[in-house]
């Protein structure tokens, strides 16, 4: 239930601000992104840890790059998949 309004919240920051501001992330997948897929996989509370995480490590000191959600509970960058994980496991 929880988790369905934070995903609500996002979808409406990416679909109604986005939109207004150009696009400055440096990471990949983009931070909204990855919060709706941290929510998904990893569920409301550490999602939004998870979340809140990487929007605060999106700023001009970082090198940023590719960042997908971990598939166990992490506030650090992932640094080890090149690829997108199999999330088959998760909250979904």
């Amino acid at each position: 239930m929880v988790g369905k309004l934070i995903i609500g919240l996002v979808r409406g920051y990416q679909r109604f601000i986005s939109p207004l501001f150009q696009p400055s992330c440096r990471y990949y997948p983009s931070c909204s992104s990855y919060m709706i897929k941290a929510v998904q996989i990893h569920g409301a509370i550490k999602g939004l840890l998870m979340g809140i995480s990487r929007v605060l490590r999106c700023q001009p000191f970082t090198k940023g790059g590719i960042d997908y959600v971990p598939t166990t509970f992490s506030l650090r960058q992932n640094v080890k998949d090149e690829e997108e994980p199999d999330y088959s496991g998760g909250k979904v």
